[in-house]
């Protein structure tokens, strides 16, 4: 996954993830039904999430690039 600077995606869903990211960045992250939260995720960081939907925001000043592992 990429998510250039100063871009939004689509609201989407994952099933159970893992996710490595490459390189971070400050985001802003979305969720339909709770309180949105702002995060500067180092490169290198790996962050595990059970399913979920959401909205993320690039707000940083370089590409967060990241490989997402869905469970099935």
């Amino acid at each position: 996954m990429t998510l250039p600077t100063r871009t939004k995606d689509n609201e989407h869903s994952h099933t159970s993830e893992i996710t490595y990211f490459m390189s971070g960045g400050s985001a802003h992250i979305s969720m339909p039904d709770s309180e949105s939260i702002a995060a500067n995720i180092p490169g290198g960081h790996v962050m595990t999430h059970e399913s979920w939907t959401h909205t993320v925001a690039n707000t940083g000043s370089k590409d967060i690039r990241a490989v997402i592992f869905e469970r099935k």
